[in-house]
C-alpha cells in the first residue's frame, strides 16, 4: 500500500516574533548601555540627526535644541525635520527601524550620528512612558502628531491641530520614575548635556524651570576650529582645553587633523611617566557628540604617553554608540595618528632639545619600546635616550664618545656586581637589565658605526684585574685552599687579585645562567636514577663556577690571608663571601643567609674572647 503524502495536512504558517519590551529594556540596560545616563545622549543625538535632516531640505534657518528639566519632567525639543503620522507608525512603533531610512534621506545617512533605530528605547531606563509631539517640516500643512509609548509595549497615536505645535520639529517628554532621580535632577541633566554635547555644532540650551534665560550647553566651539592671532595663542588655547578636559597641564599638545575622515583634535602629552603598557582611554566625539571617554583603540599600544580628544565624521560607532567599530577605516585612522606622534617626536628632536629632554625624562620607557620596533625613531632618538652606566645616568651618545667599546650586562644584578670595579678599571659598562635596554644598546653601531658593543662576561672583567706577584700568592696559598673548601658548597672558586677601588675587599662574579645551571645539576644529582633526573641530566651544560675574587690591595684582605687559625680563616672567608653577595644585590639563597648570620656571630664571639 503506497504511503500517503501528508504535506497538505501540515502546511507551514508564517508567524511574527513577539517582543517582550520590558525584557528588551532590561537587556539594553544591563548589556548594551553602560549606564542609564545614556538616555539623554540618545535624545540629543536624535535631535541632532533631525536638525541635520532639516538642513538637507532647508539650508537656511536658525535651528537648535532646547533642554528642560525641573525635577518632575525632562524635555528635549528640536527644530528638526519632524514626523508625520505615517512616520510615527513606521519608525516609533517598530523596534530597530531608524527614521534615517526615510525616503529622501537614505542617501544622506553618513551625515547622521545614529544608525541603529533603537535609541529611543533607552528612555525606558529612566521613565515608564515616553511622550512625543512632532510636526513635519516636509509637509507644511501636516497636523501635529502625538505618540505615547509605554514600557509594557503599548502605545497610542493621535493627530492634533497644527496649533498644538506651531513650528516644525519634535518634543520628547519623560516623566521620570522615582528610582531614576539620580539621572534626571536638573543639575544632573545639565551636567550630562554638557558632558555629551559640548562639541555639538548646533546650539543647545538648558532651562531648569526657574524662569531665567536658558543656559548654553555648548557656548564655545571646539578650540581647533577657531582662528587665533598667533601660533603661540593657538597653542595656549589648545593646552588650556586639554587641561580642562583631562585635569593635567600637558607637557605639549599635538594637533591632529585627518581631512580624509573629517577628524580633528589634539593629543596631550602627559607630564609624568606612566607604567609601561598601561593604556589610557581617549575622548572620541562623532559629529560633535561624545561617543566614549575610554576609546583605547584610536591609538596604538605604544602611544601610552598621550591622551587624545578628537571629533570625527567617518568613524563608525557600535550599536551602543559607546565605542568604535573595528574596521579598515579605524585601522587607517590609528596608523595615521601614530604617524602624527612620530612627526612630533622628530620635530622636537630637530628643533626643541629642551622639550625633547623633558619628554624623555618622563617617557623614556615608552620611547624605548617604540624604538625597538621603529627604525626611524631608533635613528632619531637612540643617541638621546638615558641609560644607567658606569659613568652614571647619561645618553648613549655621550657614553660612546668616552668608551669606544661599550659593554652591556644582561641583568641589573650583574651590573650591580661589577659597576664599581669596572668603573675603576676604566671599562664602559651599560646596565642592560631594564626592559628594552640591552637590545637597544646592541643597535648603537647602526647609529655610530665607530662604536663597538659586546656583552659583558666574567672573563672580560677578570682579564682587567691585575694578578698578584708569585710570592704573595704562595704566602696566601693555605688560606685560599681553606677558602675554596669552605665555599665549595656554593660551587664557588676563590682567587686573589689586585683591583680598584681599594675599599672593595671582594668581588663576587656569578651570572644568573651559571646559578641556574648549578641548581639544575643539584636537582639532577638528587633525582639520580629517576625519569626527572634523566631529563635534567640531559639538559645539563658546562657552566663556569662562581668566583670570589679577593682584593689584595684591601687592608682587611691582607690581614685575613695571613690568618693561621683554620676556624677563624674559614669564618673570615664566609664573611667576605656574604658581604660580596649582599653587595651584588641579588636575592640570597637560604644557605647564604644562614652563612652570613653564622659568620657574623662567629666573628663577634671571636672578638669577645680576644678582648677577655
Amino acid at each position: 500500500m503506497p504511503l500517503r503524502d501528508n504535506t497538505a495536512d501540515h502546511a507551514a504558517t508564517d508567524r511574527t516574533f513577539q517582543v517582550d519590551l520590558r525584557g528588551l529594556v532590561d537587556l539594553l540596560s544591563h548589556h548594551l548601555y553602560s549606564s542609564p545616563r545614556v538616555y539623554l545622549r540618545e535624545l540629543m543625538q536624535n535631535a541632532v540627526d533631525a536638525l541635520t535632516a532639516r538642513h538637507a531640505i532647508e539650508s537656511h534657518g536658525a535651528f537648535g535644541i532646547r533642554l528642560y528639566a525641573d525635577g518632575s519632567v525632562v524635555r528635549v525639543e528640536d527644530d528638526g525635520v519632524g514626523l508625520t503620522e505615517a512616520d510615527v507608525h513606521t519608525f516609533l512603533a517598530t523596534i530597530g527601524r531608524s527614521s534615517k531610512r526615510a525616503e529622501g534621506i537614505a542617501e544622506q545617512r553618513a551625515d547622521f550620528i545614529g544608525q541603529f533605530g533603537i535609541g529611543l528605547l533607552s528612555c525606558f531606563l529612566v521613565a515608564d512612558e515616553i511622550h512625543v509631539l512632532s510636526r513635519s517640516a516636509r509637509t507644511p500643512d501636516a497636523p501635529a502628531v502625538e505618540w505615547r509609548g509605554r514600557g509594557d509595549g503599548s502605545y497610542t497615536v493621535r493627530t492634533l491641530p497644527a496649533s498644538a505645535r506651531p513650528r516644525p520639529g519634535t518634543t520628547v517628554t519623560l516623566t521620570p520614575r522615582a528610582d531614576a532621580e539620580e539621572w534626571t535632577r536638573p543639575a544632573q541633566v545639565h551636567a550630562l548635556a554638557r558632558h555629551f554635547g559640548s562639541l555639538l555644532r548646533h546650539p543647545v540650551t538648558f532651562d531648569d524651570g526657574t524662569g531665567g534665560p536658558g543656559a548654553p550647553v555648548n557656548p564655545e566651539p571646539a578650540p581647533w576650529t577657531g582662528t587665533y592671532p598667533t601660533p603661540g595663542a593657538r597653542s595656549r588655547a589648545l593646552a588650556a582645553y586639554g587641561e580642562e578636559v583631562f585635569g593635567f597641564k600637558p607637557l605639549d599638545t599635538i594637533e591632529l587633523d585627518l581631512p580624509a575622515v573629517g577628524l580633528k583634535g589634539i593629543a596631550c602629552v602627559l607630564p609624568e611617566a606612566v607604567p609601561a603598557g598601561r593604556r589610557h582611554g581617549h575622548r572620541v566625539h562623532v559629529k560633535g557628540m561624545l561617543l566614549s571617554e575610554q576609546a583605547e583603540e584610536i591609538l596604538p599600544e605604544w602611544a601610552f604617553f598621550v591622551r587624545c580628544v578628537v571629533d570625527a565624521e567617518s568613524l563608525r560607532p557600535t550599536a551602543s554608540r559607546e565605542s568604535l567599530y573595528e574596521d579598515d577605516t579605524l585601522a587607517a585612522v590609528r596608523d595615521a595618528l601614530a604617524e602624527r606622534l612620530r612627526d612630533w617626536i622628530a620635530r622636537a628632536a630637530a628643533s626643541d632639545p629642551d622639550l625633547l629632554g623633558r619628554f624623555l625624562q618622563a617617557h623614556h620607557l615608552a620611547v624605548k619600546s617604540l624604538a625597538v620596533h621603529d627604525d626611524e625613531i631608533l635613528r632619531m632618538l637612540l643617541p638621546w635616550l638615558p641609560f644607567e652606566t658606569t659613568d652614571g645616568h647619561c645618553t648613549l651618545d655621550e657614553f660612546a664618545r668616552t668608551h669606544r667599546t661599550v659593554l652591556v650586562t644582561s641583568s641589573v644584578e650583574e651590573f650591580r656586581q661589577v659597576a664599581a670595579i669596572a668603573s675603576a678599571a676604566g671599562l664602559g659598562v651599560v646596565n642592560g637589565g631594564y626592559t628594552y635596554d640591552r637590545e637597544l644598546v646592541h643597535r648603537l653601531p647602526e647609529i655610530r658605526p665607530e662604536a663597538t658593543v659586546a656583552d659583558l662576561d666574567p672573563a672580560t672583567l677578570t682579564a682587567h684585574l691585575d694578578p698578584v706577584d708569585r710570592e704573595t700568592e704562595l704566602a696566601a696559598a693555605a688560606y685560599l685552599a681553606q677558602a675554596r673548601d669552605a665555599l665549595a658548597v656554593f660551587d664557588c672558586d676563590v682567587a686573589l687579585r689586585t683591583f680598584q677601588p681599594v675599599s672593595a675587599p671582594a668581588l663576587l662574579i656569578d651570572s644568573r645562567e651559571a646559578r641556574h645551571e648549578r641548581t639544575r645539576s643539584q636537582l639532577a644529582r638528587e633525582q639520580e636514577g629517576g625519569l626527572w633526573g634523566d631529563i635534567l641530566g640531559a639538559l645539563r651544560q658546562e657552566a663556569p663556577r662562581a668566583q670570589l675574587i679577593l682584593n689584595q690591595l684591601n687592608p682587611l684582605v691582607r690581614t685575613a690571608v695571613a690568618i693561621d687559625e683554620p676556624e677563624l680563616a674559614r669564618t673570615s672567608v664566609e664573611a667576605l663571601y656574604g658581604q660580596a653577595a649582599m653587595l651584588s644585590r641579588r636575592p640570597l639563597r637560604p644557605a647564604e643567609s644562614s652563612l652570613i648570620n653564622r659568620s657574623f656571630l662567629d666573628l663577634l664571639a671571636h672578638a669577645l674572647r680576644k678582648d677577655s
